[in-house]
């Protein structure tokens, strides 16, 4: 057995309170080396007295990947403290204990050492990580404010193009506003949305609004504050909720502390709300607007307009905070998406998550964070991220083939196994957003692959948010051509598609339960056909996505009724699918 590669860390993602009574405890052992796992568990202060450690509880095995095998089970304590250790057989025959102290023999002298076990000490529910339930629930929209739709002319910026009449660059505008996301309420609504995350709407000098000037303005050529509080009582009215994104990590250059400091230098008030490494601030054009060196000043990338904030600085946090809470407060939004959120310290983030949640009950905090996220998902930051690495994993395989079938599976088990239940439940899956191609353009325009992926996307943990015009077939490389204006006119979008993506939102709407917390089953990953059948499970209850990425159609057996499909015939009691094709079956 291979001993070195277990590993279990206490109140963490491997043991956790899941809800007020029950545990859930993981293992990690290496891959294929374990034939039999139990839980050694009981009170700590009666081992000696009940012996409990005679009735080992068995553990399964869950999921895997290129390294290491997972083992699972859920407890209850009567007495709401556990003790806890691990008795395992290996393949070689081999039997040890493994606790905090590490690997013994599997006998009764060690078994009996209080301190050799881990512990639970209390079930403390103030320190459990909770959820916001209604994002289980919701299927979300990504909207780039400048390019949605023009509802009011009147407030065009000076230079203002004909809508979609040239190609989307880091300089033009096309008028699009906060009264267009009004206008197209009800097609969010048909579509089945029931969450919008906006892209930045504060005052800002840019198209894309992520250098803001004023904090607590909408920009004027998005609309005002009235506008925007009849735009989230209209989402509210219709069951959707509202995200908005806080630009934390810096400010504008346009920005009148900014501004100040490049007036005042060393003198400015605001000048420790900065770091400034030498004066007078300054910096050398690189290739476009956006880009710079010799930069004397810390910045957002290499982008000059950008300077970073110093959320370390007490007046910074007061600041920031006061922002984070005025627009819960004054307008009741639902939830904040947090700009490039890895590069603020956490200290700042554990107050802002304070601040929320005095604000407003249930409120849901997402943090940009494109790698792994372990440091922000311990429940005192952030709720969920920007499941990125979900991503890469399903586009790498499905979409660019960049990877195996079975590195997809072991990065995307990898993924889930860095952070607890509750928190993969909450994940912000996406497939493409206004930093990235869009997903069309990056699957070379197939839209049968698309679908593929879209269906995969939709049933895994997380939950999922489609990019605005996906539905529709809006194309785009990368920033900023996937920022391109939306079509409006029917005869110009794919209907066929949007159809398609109504009835996934609908298939999520209907088996959401499933879908958010069903266990997670690989029932078949073959990489010589091509063929993938995943599961989730729920108590009776199973939903699962058949899925061929070979070169040649495959049989697969029927289970229950067929929900949705693509590409795909459905016989005496199995289906046959074509190349690209899927099926979503229920149990």
């Amino acid at each position: 057995m291979n001993t070195s590669a277990l590993y279990h860390r206490p109140e963490s993602e491997f043991a956790y309170l899941y809800d007020p009574e029950t545990m859930h405890v993981r293992l990690r052992t290496a891959r294929g080396d374990v034939r039999e796992m139990g839980l050694l568990y009981g009170d700590p202060y009666f081992l000696d007295k009940e012996e409990w450690f005679r009735k080992p509880l068995q553990m399964i095995k869950t999921l895997s990947t290129d390294l290491y095998d997972y083992w699972f089970v859920q407890v209850n304590a009567p007495l709401k403290r556990l003790s806890y250790a691990f008795a395992l057989t290996g393949h070689d025959g081999i039997s040890v204990f493994y606790g905090d102290h590490g690997v013994y023999p599997l006998e009764e002298n060690y078994l009996r050492m209080p301190n050799n076990y881990f512990r639970m000490p209390f079930f403390h529910e103030v320190d459990r990580y909770k959820t916001p339930e209604w994002v289980k629930e919701t299927i979300w929209y990504q909207i780039f404010p400048e390019r949605f739709a023009n509802g009011d002319p009147s407030n065009d910026p000076e230079g203002t193009l004909a809508w979609g009449s040239e190609d989307p660059n880091r300089q033009n505008f096309f008028g699009g506003d906060l009264q267009g996301v009004i206008d197209h309420l009800d097609y969010l609504e048909d579509l089945g949305i029931n969450g919008i995350y906006f892209c930045p709407i504060f005052e800002a000098s840019s198209n894309h609004k992520y250098d803001t000037i004023d904090y607590l303005k909408i920009d004027p050529a998005f609309g005002d504050a009235e506008t925007f509080k009849k735009l989230v009582d209209e989402c509210h009215r219709r069951g959707m909720k509202v995200m908005l994104d806080a630009v934390f990590n810096h400010i504008g250059d346009s920005s009148p502390q900014w501004q100040d400091v490049l007036k005042n230098g060393e003198d400015s008030k605001y000048v420790d709300w900065f770091h400034i490494n030498e004066f007078p601030p300054s910096y050398k054009r690189g290739e476009n607007f956006e880009d710079a060196y010799d930069i004397t000043y810390d910045v957002f990338a290499a982008n000059p307009h950008m300077p970073k904030l110093n959320t370390a600085n007490p007046e910074v946090q007061d600041y920031l905070l006061n922002i984070a809470r005025y627009w819960i407060e004054a307008f009741d939004i639902d939830a904040w998406r947090l700009d490039v959120a890895n590069e603020v310290d956490h200290a700042f983030w554990k107050k802002f998550r304070i601040v929320c949640d005095e604000a407003k009950k249930d409120f849901y905090i997402l943090g940009e964070i494109w790698h792994s996220s372990q440091n922000w998902l311990q429940g005192d930051e952030f709720h969920a991220v920007m499941n990125y690495a979900f991503t890469d994993a399903i586009m790498g395989y499905f979409v660019k083939n960049e990877l195996s079938l079975s590195k997809m599976v072991s990065e995307m088990n990898n993924q889930l196994m860095l952070y607890r239940n509750q928190t993969n439940q909450m994940q912000f899956n996406i497939l493409d957003s206004h930093d990235t191609p869009r997903l069309l353009t990056e699957a070379n325009e197939d839209k049968d692959i698309m679908k593929q992926a879209m269906a995969f996307t939709y049933i895994q943990p997380g939950v999922p948010c489609l990019y605005y015009g996906d539905e529709i077939g809006l194309t785009g490389g990368m920033d900023p051509d996937c920022r391109k204006c939306m079509v409006w006119e029917e005869d110009k979008q794919d209907r066929d598609l949007h159809q398609f993506v109504k009835t996934l939102n609908g298939i999520r709407k209907e088996q959401q339960k499933v879908l958010s917390e069903g266990t997670v089953y690989w029932r078949q990953v073959s990489e010589e056909s091509g063929v993938i059948i995943f599961e989730r499970m729920l108590g009776g209850e199973v939903i699962r996505g058949a899925f061929n990425t070979g070169e040649h159609s495959a049989r697969v057996e029927l289970i229950g009724e067929a929900l949705f499909s693509n590409l795909a015939d459905v016989s005496d009691g199995s289906v046959e699918l074509e190349r690209k094709g899927f099926v979503l079956m229920k149990e």
